[in-house]
């Protein structure tokens, strides 16, 4: 099957909500635009997608996905140029990263026609929801569900793959206080960490409300055989400068997840001559480097959160506390460059963006 713009069906509201949003307030996920898309996969296939009215959707309550957790995601932002026009950072790169999550989750690959020309059309559509103030963006949210109506342990036959898009802001508006676990486990080689799928999340809510009762805003994950290396933040990767060089856990382990941001920030770096390593990294070593001076920085990267600085780390009873982040150099510096290239004020030399 080959789907282009001109092939998906559209219905448009019939008046916009877009004078219900203040632009000066906008939170982040507590919005929506005015349409959504939806493609049906049934007997083996994908069906014609279609654009639609923004609407909740009614389920069976024997809904696969309500029992056996067969529903995996994706995050992509869109910008505005000086121009108005709308730019859509690396969405290839999401549509690779959700058929890599669909295969280990026994779902169909979405085809990047669906993907990409469904994305376009849903963007363009409601460009007008794109807000321009600073750190602003437009949040995309495709995701898939499993919707045979069966209780029974099998992968689904029947899905749905739609995408809904939200004004957002700044995720975090602040340097963020990070609590390494090593009580609780994300992931395990051989498991899903590595995908978007719902139930990463789902079982990383409990531990993450016991960390913010202490004080903190996330949570750093370490593997779960010795406790011992880093893995990724709750809602991020994970960048440390020591020494002057940059330190990332490698995600090779299937335990990690392989954050566009992530590999963005990498390409600037080693561009600009950075030397930045991809290996385990023990909180020992983090430890260890704070108490010689060596911890510079420390920041997570992700579609949501963009650039965090993380302005201390909390492991048992040592608060590693950072220079103050406006001394920053790398973290500060990418920064600026990602917003550069995201709202077309730099050339994209990558071929990142994709405008529309």
């Amino acid at each position: 099957m080959s789907v282009s713009s001109k092939d998906i069906s559209i219905t448009k509201v019939e008046k916009s909500r877009i004078s219900e949003l203040d632009p000066s307030d906008i939170h982040f996920g507590m919005n929506y635009s005015d349409h959504m898309l939806i493609a049906k996969y049934e007997n083996g296939a994908w069906q014609k997608p279609e654009i639609m009215p923004f609407h909740n959707m009614t389920f069976s309550p024997a809904t696969t996905f309500f029992h056996y957790g067969q529903a995996i995601f994706e995050g992509v932002k869109a910008y505005k140029d000086a121009d108005g026009n709308p730019l859509i950072f690396r969405p290839y790169d999401n549509w690779k990263r959700m058929n890599r999550s669909a295969e280990r989750m026994a779902m169909p690959e979405v085809p990047e026609d669906i993907f990409i020309d469904g994305m376009r059309a849903l963007i363009d559509l409601d460009r007008n929801w794109i807000p321009v103030g600073a750190e602003s963006s437009l949040y995309i949210r495709p995701f898939m569900l499993a919707v045979d109506e069966f209780i029974g342990v099998r992968p689904a036959e029947k899905f749905l793959f739609i995408i809904i898009t939200s004004p957002a802001g700044p995720y975090y508006n602040k340097p963020v206080s990070i609590y390494v676990q090593d009580q609780y486990v994300r992931a395990f080689p051989g498991g899903i960490g590595f995908t978007k799928a719902a139930g990463n999340y789902g079982m990383s809510m409990y531990p993450t409300m016991q960390i913010k009762k202490m004080g903190y805003d996330q949570i750093l994950w370490t593997d779960g055989f010795e406790h011992k290396y880093v893995q990724e933040i709750g809602t991020m990767n994970v960048f440390f400068v020591i020494g002057g060089k940059v330190i990332t856990p490698d995600i090779t382990h299937d335990t990690i997840l392989a954050g566009v941001t992530r590999n963005s920030v990498i390409a600037l770096l080693r561009d600009k001559g950075v030397i930045v390593e991809e290996r385990m990294i023990s909180i020992d070593e983090i430890e260890a480097a704070h108490k010689e001076g060596k911890l510079q920085e420390a920041f997570g990267t992700g579609t949501a959160a963009s650039i965090a600085p993380i302005y201390a780390l909390t492991y048992h009873d040592d608060k590693m506390e950072l220079p103050p982040v406006e001394t920053w150099e790398t973290a500060n510096w990418l920064k600026k460059e990602l917003a550069d290239i995201r709202y077309g004020r730099k050339e994209d030399t990558h071929g990142w963006t994709l405008k529309l």
